[in-house]
């Protein structure tokens, strides 16, 4: 590892807080003539998932930061004029189409890569090819089927195909139809400037590491490595010459790394109130969310109901730059279920009503039902500040 110069700059717990905040969209005024791609700039990379509770969690999270902005909005800022780009960044994430190069080294990673979970049947990778080439963009039912039979994992030939494709940077996801990844050839797809691997690894490397770092104003190497899935090993080659700057942070164990943009400016501005997915990119690691706000974010979609504490799809609930409490949605025709709100005392009552009534606004609900609260006694208060809202 590069010896790395000593810190310059002191941080308290809370300015680090306040520059996350900021960095992520969540303090100052919003945006809004950039809009949704400004929004997916500003991240570099929004996670996709396939559970839909109140919307889809990419929609999730320009609300979060912009408001009520139209759903269907979202996917044509997305996907329209060649704007971003399908592919495994944190997770299975849309992504800036000017960073198709810097995603360079994964591709270069997969094409070495010698063992798969699916066996790749000979020929269907050029079938699928020379057919998306012929008739393209398709999804994978198109190309001949995405399931060999009803399980999720059985894929057909034509989807293994697609699939190693996409990864090795010859296909791209151009858009989401049902949900549906459709598929076109990267030539056709990406721009003529930008399609090309030339950028060696360390390049790449330097460039993701530093756009971690804006993201996140505030890191630490594992923060830094987890935006994009990096190994430590790869931050370590790089962040000397990221042009990130070593700070201190009061009750952090670890160095540090910040945006020296970030720290020319106090954060300041007006604080946002939200519901957030629990795939956004301010909570999705659970240490460092842990660190900053004192909040332990789970998931707990894929825990067995009995066992789960906060709820299925559990939101985290934003106000005044701290995380107050959880709201377990669901909805029942034009009203919109609180199933389960786990409150951070009285003081987070207002900003919880606040966000659930401004949230069912958004998926066109007219009416806000609460079921259970973990403080019994809260719940009346609570009830009665959306019943006063509503009215």
């Amino acid at each position: 590892m590069t010896s790395l110069p000593r810190p310059t700059t002191d941080l308290s717990a809370d300015e680090a807080r306040r520059i996350a905040l900021r960095a992520q969209g969540f303090l100052g005024a919003p945006d809004r003539r950039s809009g949704v791609r400004g929004v997916l700039r500003h991240l570099g990379a929004v996670q996709l998932d396939t559970i839909s509770v109140l919307a889809r969690s990419h929609e999730l999270i320009p609300y979060a930061r912009l408001g009520a902005v139209g759903r269907k909005a979202v996917d044509r800022a997305y996907w329209t004029d060649t704007h971003a780009f399908e592919y495994w960044s944190h997770a299975a994430c849309i992504l800036p189409i000017e960073e198709w190069p810097h995603f360079a080294f994964r591709r270069r990673a997969y094409r070495s890569r010698p063992h798969w979970n699916h066996e790749l049947p000979e020929g269907a990778y050029d079938q699928v090819i020379k057919q998306l080439r012929a008739e393209g963009p398709l999804t994978a039912t198109e190309l001949g089927g995405a399931k060999k039979t009803s399980d999720w994992w059985d894929w057909s030939g034509a989807k293994v195909a697609v699939e190693r494709a996409l990864m090795y940077g010859e296909v791209v996801c151009v858009e989401r139809r049902g949900w549906k990844r459709v598929y076109d050839l990267a030539e056709r797809a990406v721009p003529a400037e930008l399609l090309h691997d030339e950028l060696e690894d360390a390049e790449c490397l330097r460039r993701l590491v530093r756009l971690a770092g804006q993201s996140l104003g505030v890191g630490t190497r594992a923060d830094i490595a987890d935006y994009h899935r990096l190994k430590g090993e790869q931050v370590d080659a790089v962040i000397a010459d990221s042009g990130l700057a070593p700070v201190t942070v009061e009750g952090w164990s670890k160095p540090a790394w910040a945006d020296p943009a970030a720290l020319a400016t106090p954060p300041r501005g007006r604080h946002r109130t939200t519901l957030l997915s629990p795939f956004d990119s301010l909570v999705w690691e659970r240490a460092r969310t842990e660190r900053i706000f004192g909040f332990t974010h789970r998931l707990e979609a894929y825990v067995p109901k009995p066992k789960r504490v906060y709820g299925y799809f559990a939101m985290p609930v934003l106000a005044g730059g701290r995380l107050v409490g959880r709201v377990d949605p669901a909805r029942e025709g034009r009203t919109l279920v609180a199933r389960q709100v786990t409150l951070d005392g009285a003081r987070a009552v207002p900003s919880v009503a606040q966000a659930l009534i401004e949230a069912a606004s958004w998926v066109d609900c007219t009416d806000v039902r609460v079921e259970r609260v973990d403080a019994p006694e809260l719940r009346e208060s609570l009830v009665r500040e959306l019943t006063r809202a509503l009215a």
